[in-house]
């Protein structure tokens, strides 16, 4: 089962999907394993054979494969957001919708007065998302021409023309 403070793979995964882990967690964790890997005994530090950087890398890039925890929760997060826009039937999408966003769309909510800590975490995801969601036109009756992201810019996301009233 491994040391007392030893927590499954499965279960940080899970955590790291529902929660926004705070900076200095991440970075203590991978503290730790950069310890494991690269620490010693008796004073005496093991030979680093890769940098942290390449260890980091897919396997199939020549590194180890270890996750840089601090994007791998964001990802998680995206994750967990995109599932909710996917399958706004499910229960999980129905409860947040009915106590977070009643009458609209998520991608259109913005931060309530005293959210929830998961709530929190799904907009951080929210706004991740945001940044590289495309849309499929389809008939365009879902477009909201002013508000959506439709044409990419170089500098923004919205469209340049001068607006008729």
């Amino acid at each position: 089962m491994g040391h007392p403070g030893y927590v499954p793979p499965t279960l940080s995964t899970f955590i790291m999907s529902v929660f926004q882990l705070p900076v200095t967690l991440c970075d203590e964790l991978t503290s730790m394993i950069r310890e494991f890997w690269w620490g010693g005994n008796r004073g005496m530090k093991k030979m680093v054979w890769l940098a942290w950087d390449k260890m980091i890398l897919k396997k199939s890039w020549g590194g180890m494969g270890f996750k840089d925890l601090r994007l791998f929760n964001q990802a998680l997060l995206a994750r967990q957001t995109w599932r909710l826009i996917a399958y706004p039937d499910s229960l999980c999408a129905r409860l947040l919708k009915a106590r977070y966003y009643p009458r609209g769309h998520l991608l259109d909510t913005t931060f309530c007065s005293n959210p929830s800590s998961t709530w929190q975490a799904i907009m951080k995801g929210l706004e991740l998302l945001k940044k590289g969601i495309i849309w499929r036109l389809g008939d365009g009756k879902q477009i909201r021409i002013w508000r959506d992201p439709w044409i990419p810019r170089e500098f923004s996301q919205s469209v340049y023309t001068e607006r008729k009233e």
